[in-house]
């Protein structure tokens, strides 16, 4: 028997632009559209045609895509007929193969929040997906607060899918709007629905996270029938977000029962291609990556114990649940004051560096890296820095170039406005085979704000670095987190530093000083250091 096929419909450029924080220009709602549509989806939901100009200047944007690309609106409003409803008619003239119509299905928000007859709801359903059909357009209705109105009045928000379902929607979509509805009761209503006329092979299931449940809850109603799953990328969404498409589509491609018995427009490809596209979603959003995340986290693979590290030696599947490379991610095994000599082998592999096995170098340098970590250093979550010091203590560094001395000052002055603001500049001599450069760099930005003293220092560092400075031209900063390690008069501080350059590489250094000012410092001489390792710097 073959495998039945489900249907995965995103909604990041709608639902996940509800996000707080979030909010995408028709340029990256554009990029993003092309990243889905090379992942695999079947539906991308673009926006709501009509309620923004990003929305609707994206429907006159977006590129030809072998998903179907949707637009959202709402059912007509009551007294008005289908025909005649200017803001449904903004939607259909988007020109989508798709509409989604959000309607509502709980009695309660009829009459309150609408403030219509709960027979006027009805007809308004069924009235507007007949008009989408009556135009050759693939009609879906979003059946908002479902799960709570079936429990509230189960007749009625069965009445509301049928007229739907009756209307020739293609799909009828059921929202647990609120996020508060349990994957166990999601099932149950899911199978009720089924036995009150509408196949399961109409049924969506749209979930939000606000019980940490989405994911769960979409799976839920696939195992009770629903064939359509609706999500976000990264789990994007308004409140606690949308049920994660990046978690659904390799659970469903790679775990049983799902695996063995459904099929989805991803392929193997497209599936090893789902971190970077995570990640992609997040650099245009400008956020730092959930380490944590299922499947496409920094740390979804990273064994830190050093038992675990000696096993994964052996045979990775003792302490993996999948091969990381399938989604396109990879096994780290970090260093840190727990590690073991197993840990220290397999990283320092991984990084290109041969030890021989019981060479005392690797007891000598286990103990120095929980030397600094015991001053306040993390090897745990940089791994470049970690390489940078392994090389140095096994007489494998080049010294590509040498710091004689750096300043950073930071002044108030007047600017054309006449309004008081900050500068920092900094200077920076180095020596660099044999000859010495002096660089200096303000931090001031193209509108003429400070970007504060340690991007001055970053600016100047990486001004005039010689012979080198062509393999460093592609390289950024993209995050900087600080620490207190201590508190008191003796506080230290730590800096972790990621760094990303054009060939989607990014690495993660760290500095510790009790100026935070020499932290940062440090931690962006390693990633300099780093980057030229890795493009054969000599």
């Amino acid at each position: 028997m073959g495998k039945e096929r489900l249907y995965l419909y995103d909604t990041t450029l709608r639902d996940g632009q509800q996000t707080q924080g979030v909010s995408f220009s028709t340029p990256e709602k554009v990029q993003i559209a092309e990243a889905l549509d090379r992942l695999g989806v079947d539906y991308i939901e673009g926006g709501w045609p009509g309620a923004n100009p990003t929305d609707s200047a994206f429907f006159d944007a977006v590129p030809q895509t072998r998903a179907t690309l949707t637009a959202f609106g709402m059912t007509k409003r009551a007294g008005r007929s289908a025909e005649n409803d200017d803001v449904l008619a903004a939607v259909m003239n988007a020109g989508t193969k798709a509409v989604c119509l959000v309607g509502k299905t709980h009695d309660f928000h009829v009459t309150e929040a609408l403030g219509i007859t709960l027979e006027e709801n009805i007809e308004n359903i069924a009235r507007s997906v007949a008009h989408l059909v009556g135009q050759g357009r693939e009609a879906l209705f979003d059946a908002e607060h479902f799960f709570d109105g079936y429990c509230a009045n189960p007749e009625y928000a069965l009445e509301c899918l049928l007229a739907a379902y009756k209307a020739g929607a293609r799909w009828v979509v059921l929202c647990d709007t609120n996020g508060g509805t349990l994957p166990t009761e999601i099932g149950r209503i899911v199978g009720a629905v089924i036995a009150a006329g509408i196949p399961g092979d109409r049924l969506g299931i749209h979930t939000h996270d606000d019980t940490e449940n989405a994911v769960a809850g979409s799976l839920a109603a696939v195992d009770a029938g629903a064939r359509q799953v609706q999500g976000t990328l990264n789990g994007l969404g308004e409140r606690c977000g949308n049920a994660n498409l990046t978690t659904l589509i390799p659970t469903l491609m790679l775990k049983p029962p799902y695996a063995d018995a459904y099929e989805i427009g991803v392929s193997r490809e497209g599936l090893k291609s789902l971190t970077a596209v995570s990640r992609q979603l997040d650099e245009i959003l400008n956020r730092v990556p959930l380490r944590q995340a299922a499947y496409v986290g920094a740390s979804a693979f990273a064994h830190k114990a050093g038992l675990h590290a000696s096993a994964i030696l052996k045979d990775p599947s003792t302490y993996e649940h999948i091969d990381p490379e399938t989604v396109g991610n990879a096994r780290i095994i970090p260093m840190s004051n727990q590690a073991g000599q197993s840990n220290l082998r397999r990283r320092l592999a991984e990084a290109g560096i041969e030890v021989a096995p019981g060479d005392p170098a690797l007891a000598r340098l286990l103990e120095v890296i929980k030397e600094r970590e015991d001053q306040g250093y993390t090897y745990d979550s940089a791994q470049a820095s970690f390489e940078i010091l392994a090389r140095k203590e096994l007489g494998q560094m080049p010294q590509f170039f040498e710091v004689k001395r750096y300043k950073v000052t930071v002044e108030r002055r007047k600017n054309k406005y006449d309004r008081m603001v900050s500068l920092s500049e900094a200077v920076v001599v180095v020596k660099v085979g044999g000859e010495k450069k002096l660089s200096v760099s303000e931090s001031m930005d193209a509108e003429g704000c400070d970007r504060g003293p340690v991007n001055a220092l970053a600016r100047a560092l990486a001004k005039d670095l010689g012979p080198y400075q062509d393999q460093i031209a592609d390289m950024h900063l993209v995050d900087f987190k600080v620490r207190i390690t201590q508190g008191g008069t003796e506080a230290v501080t730590r800096v972790i530093i990621d760094s990303q350059d054009s060939a989607g590489r990014r690495w993660s250094t760290v500095g510790v000083s009790p100026n935070i000012v020499d932290a940062s410092f440090e931690a962006l001489l390693d990633a300099i250091n780093w980057k030229l390792v890795h493009e054969g710097a000599v």
